[in-house]
């Protein structure tokens, strides 16, 4: 049985007021988020409705704890970075804390994942990798990606609202559609 199996069966055993926040907790996980979470409520005999908005709780919560964990983050690397940075009467940097050092191929693949990242965000910028980002990762790596990056959380939680929105209600109706057509 798979996880979404489980999500489906857990629905359908538990009461009804507390079958909305099986399908949140769903649409928390990565790679079932939002859409998925949604499709497995409607399936799972929950008001479509209720299934996308619970869904939709569920995915925003889990980016949102993300993108201001990593962003808090971000905070903290860079203002240790500036503290350990050396600057001379003037206010230059005349020395910087010296590169920790990785593996060659690790450094590759990461500079290659980051520069795939960055050309897609140079192109598209914040809206077109939110909304479009989900085609090929979830929802909070990309959020966190950005954020970590140095986008405002603001931005990146504000296009994340709507990526999330608008999939998880394209793929909320195709479910029900189905369901109805089905039946």
């Amino acid at each position: 049985m798979n996880l979404i199996e489980t999500f489906q069966n857990l629905v359908a055993q538990v009461p009804e007021l507390v079958q909305p926040l099986i399908v949140a907790l769903a649409g928390a996980v990565p790679f079932i988020e939002g859409e998925g979470a949604a499709t497995i409520g409607i399936l799972g005999g929950i008001p479509p409705v209720v299934a996308a908005i619970a869904a939709m709780t569920g995915n925003f919560v889990c980016v949102a704890l993300l993108v201001l964990a990593s962003s808090r983050a971000r905070e903290a690397v860079v203002n240790r970075q500036r503290a350990k940075a050396l600057v001379d009467a003037d206010g230059r940097v005349v020395g910087a804390p010296p590169a920790k050092s990785m593996p060659v191929e690790e450094n590759a693949r990461k500079a290659a994942r980051k520069q795939k990242f960055q050309r897609a965000l140079d192109r598209y910028g914040v809206p077109g990798v939110s909304l479009l980002g989900p085609l090929l990762l979830p929802t909070q790596f990309t959020a966190t990606m950005l954020a970590a990056i140095g986008v405002s959380k603001a931005r990146v939680l504000i296009w994340q609202a709507v990526a999330i929105i608008g999939w998880t209600t394209g793929l909320s109706l195709l479910a029900s559609g189905i369901v109805h057509f089905a039946a």
